[in-house]
């Protein structure tokens, strides 16, 4: 995995870390079990002092996003399985595992035959569930999979998973919330995660503006702006030279045509002021998007 740390910045080298090793993990650049350099390996690499990587490291730990094996070193921590149409694995198989499991539980040939006639009769889905206590990015993620999959798309909150509204949909939750997701869902109930767009991919052949240019900066979502920053420092760029806008407040949109160009969400994209450059980073990545346009021709009705 490829970072970014600006020395001279107001951002703590810390917080560059943390962040973009975070979003290496929920785009899935960087893999459940894979072993991270050690803090020797990365403050060698990038010049900085070993103190800053290790402090980085413990607050990954204490959010969850890596554990310390003892002996061993830094690996990403397993979270959730995330996929459950997972090509890999084979039907055969699981059909085999479902025999069973249900052999096992004392259930004849008839009673699975019956149950598997009832199962197959039912309505297919109909549409996608994002499944997130942020309003503002499920804003976002509905807008986005709205787009990309042409699918109707709802949204609700963690604690309204009830059987009622998840009949007929497709949960998904970002990889983030998976491990919550499972706890929350009832029994029987899978969903799919979706990855994040990878730093690297979101910045793939983006030239360096000029060192006076403007760049705006506008969300709903506090998260986006705190990223956003984050990543352009990181990436070298003055915090000066950034116009951050939180677009819940009055007036976010005045002077917005004097940047050189907007970075902003899927949500906002069309609202921005006519006549600035606007460049959408996507919060999805296109991996999880394939998968969701082949879910949709496959399953849904």
């Amino acid at each position: 995995m490829r970072l970014w740390l600006s020395k001279s910045s107001e951002v703590p080298l810390r917080e560059q870390l943390v962040t973009q090793i975070i979003l290496g993990v929920v785009s899935n650049d960087l893999k459940a079990n894979e072993r991270l350099p050690s803090t020797r390996e990365l403050a060698r690499r990038y010049k900085i002092h070993a103190n800053t990587v290790s402090a980085a490291f413990r607050e990954l730990t204490r959010l969850g996003w890596v554990e310390f094996r003892k002996g061993s070193g830094v690996y990403v921590k397993p979270r959730a399985a995330e996929q459950p149409f997972d090509g890999n694995l084979q039907l055969d198989q699981l059909i085999s595992k479902f025999f069973k499991t249900a052999r096992q539980q004392q259930f004849s040939l008839a009673d699975i035959q019956i149950g598997l006639r009832r199962w197959l009769t039912l309505q297919p889905p109909d549409h996608f569930l994002v499944i997130e206590s942020d309003s503002e990015l499920r804003s976002i993620l509905r807008t986005e999979l709205e787009k990309a999959t042409g699918a109707r798309v709802e949204g609700i909150g963690f604690d309204e998973c009830t059987a009622e509204v998840l009949t007929g949909a497709v949960p998904v939750v970002m990889y983030s919330q998976a491990d919550r997701a499972r706890g929350s869902l009832p029994a029987g109930v899978d969903f799919v995660a979706l990855h994040s767009q990878s730093v690297p991919a979101s910045m793939h052949g983006e030239k360096s503006p000029p060192a006076d240019a403007l760049i705006g900066v506008v969300s709903r979502w506090p998260e986006f702006l705190r990223r956003a920053r984050t990543i352009l420092i990181a990436a070298g760029l003055h915090p000066d030279s950034l116009s951050v806008r939180d677009a819940r407040a009055p007036g976010w949109q005045k002077g917005l045509r004097s940047t050189a160009f907007v970075i902003t969400d899927s949500r906002m994209a069309g609202k921005i002021p006519e006549g600035c450059v606007v460049r959408v980073v996507p919060l999805i990545s296109e991996v999880s998007i394939a998968e969701l346009r082949e879910y949709v021709g496959l399953f849904f009705k």
